[in-house]
């Protein structure tokens, strides 16, 4: 079978697979969020932690809990791993220094999964297990916790009320992610991804010589890095390992893996607000951007289109798994950064230059088709309604989407939470680039270079993870400076979702009129779609000029 036909077919059989999961786990989710029972665990989990289960909460009490579990969650994870050597399964591995403890534990409870570090030489399985892991459940329940906020936002009237922090966490945690996560960690184990808890051994090569595996139990830690849209390797090779990702099948589950639930929430959105219109509306645009993504990506990179490089037979080769392939590498690279996912299969900072932009340009639209856990739905619901807000504009009547007018309130929050990872990216990338210990710190010169230290901001602002592998990170300064962008650029655009779903919340619903957009047609879909790229493009062009565009046409 040649590798056109390879590719095609893996890119058909992820969209089929995605189909046909999409209409039952999105509505599953959907019971899980509405359901007034709770199962035997959730009600352990509820009373060890006292809280009431069937409060509802203002959005700013429910904005106090999210920012207080993950503020918790981050002092844990730091504690954890300044800790290791004194902890069982270490493995002999020191305390993590304490810029890297804080650059990883941000990392990982804000769902960005960025690794400064190698894992199976720095961490010890118990911190892997009882830390990395955890997070990865936790942070993904956090993101799709507030999505469903924002949707209460839009289905009550004259209410304060959005949900139930905590309530809504322990669900989706017991009932979505850890049963979906267990049986994939079974299916990848079968595949041949290692699950155990060896620490490193010495073994004959038939060379003669020696060397050194480490295991782990990666299986587990593998299934919700990519279910939740995490990111983090348990080895430093991340999805490019072969004890993580050892054959093209796991590879294809993987990829499914990462963007199944965001697929699935479309769906969700669409049942909970009564009309899967809306719904079916919002996936188009994320599948269109989607497509588009991995045609141009997989393009770029069978045919090695460079200006330095050239073909090299056929395709660009280097820092791609020849037991995976161009194509395969391709559709994971635009799947990863079209989520909030940092793993990789495949060195990004070895794409052509046309191939690594649309990889950055997948990070700067915000990371919505289809987006991380819950993320991606809510940052495409915000640009919905900025995208309604201008139509009502161009036609001169108040602007209303799914019953809810949209005023000054209502655009400044989603304003806000549109510039707030450019200005956290750019205003980063800009400090590096102007401080001569940091310039040092990029693996290449010229264009490239400074793409390596834009991709690190934009990745980091977006919770996304994946890197240009050239840059030099692992630093006090750029330790602490992405820890920071991580922290923000996940926070605080929470902070503007939750507070325009009070705002929307506290409305009477009006009823559609002639003058009402229609928000589930093809024309709305176009128009969303425009508006995404046009907000991204205007903010990030002049950037973009500097790193790939520059470097495509040397």
């Amino acid at each position: 079978m040649n590798a056109t036909l390879a590719g095609w077919l893996q890119i058909l059989a992820l969209v089929a697979a995605l189909a046909l999961s999409h209409r039952p786990l999105g509505d599953h989710i959907a019971r899980c969020l509405t359901d007034g029972r709770h199962l035997r665990a959730e009600r352990v989990v509820h009373r060890a932690a006292g809280v009431p289960p069937d409060a509802d909460q203002t959005w700013p009490a429910y904005l106090r809990s999210v920012l207080a579990f993950s503020l918790v969650s981050l002092a844990l994870l730091y504690v954890l791993l300044r800790a290791q050597h004194l902890l069982p399964l270490s493995l002999g591995r020191p305390g993590v220094p304490p810029d890297l403890s804080f650059n990883t534990a941000v990392s990982f409870v804000t769902n960005t999964d960025w690794q400064a570090y190698a894992g199976e030489r720095t961490l010890g399985h118990l911190v892997q297990m009882a830390g990395l892991t955890v997070q990865n459940f936790l942070s993904a329940a956090v993101g799709i916790a507030v999505a469903a906020a924002l949707v209460r936002g839009f289905t009550r009237e004259r209410s304060e009320r959005v949900g139930h922090f905590w309530t809504d966490l322990t669900r989706l945690v017991v009932r979505v992610l850890l049963p979906i996560a267990f049986l994939f960690a079974l299916v990848l184990a079968a595949g041949g991804v290692v699950q155990n808890l060896h620490g490193d051994q010495s073994l004959s090569t038939v060379a003669g010589g020696l060397q050194t595996l480490p295991g782990g139990p990666v299986a587990s830690q593998e299934s919700i890095k990519l279910l939740g849209t995490n990111g983090g390797g348990f080895y430093n090779a991340n999805s490019a390992h072969p004890f993580e990702n050892p054959t093209a099948l796991t590879h294809l589950i993987e990829v499914y893996l990462l963007l199944v639930v965001p697929v699935a929430l479309p769906r969700t959105f669409g049942t909970l607000v009564g009309d899967r219109r809306q719904g079916r509306a919002v996936l188009a645009v994320m599948a269109l951007i989607w497509a588009v993504s991995v045609a141009v990506v997989t393009a770029n990179e069978v045919l090695g289109v460079s200006s330095t490089a050239g073909r090299e037979a056929g395709a660009m080769l280097e820092g791609k798994e020849q037991r995976l392939g161009v194509w395969a590498s391709a559709l994971f690279a635009a799947a990863t950064t079209l989520t909030s996912c940092g793993a990789t299969s495949s060195a990004h900072d070895s794409f052509t230059p046309g191939g690594g932009g649309i990889l950055l340009f997948n990070m700067m639209l915000g990371e919505i088709a289809p987006g991380g856990a819950g993320s991606g739905l809510y940052g495409m619901l915000v640009l919905a309604v900025v995208t309604v807000f201008v139509a009502g504009l161009m036609v001169g009547r108040t602007p209303e989407y799914l019953g809810k007018k949209l005023g000054s309130r209502e655009i400044k929050f989603a304003s806000l939470y549109v510039l707030t990872t450019p200005v956290l990216a750019l205003a980063g990338a800009g400090i590096a680039m102007g401080l001569p210990g940091e310039r040092a710190a990029m693996g290449n010169p010229g264009p490239h270079g400074f793409s390596e230290v834009l991709y690190a901001f934009v990745s980091a602002a977006n919770n996304n993870g994946s890197a240009f592998a050239g840059l030099q990170a692992d630093t006090v300064w750029y330790n602490t400076a992405l820890g920071l962008v991580m922290l923000v650029g996940r926070l605080l655009p929470m902070v503007f979702v939750l507070a325009l779903a009070g705002s929307l919340a506290a409305q009477r619903r009006v009823p559609v009129t002639a003058g009402t957009l229609p928000t589930h047609r093809p024309q709305f879909v176009g128009l969303l779609t425009a508006v995404v790229l046009v907000v991204v493009g205007l903010t990030y062009f002049p950037a973009l000029a500097l790193g790939p565009l520059a470097e495509g046409l040397r």
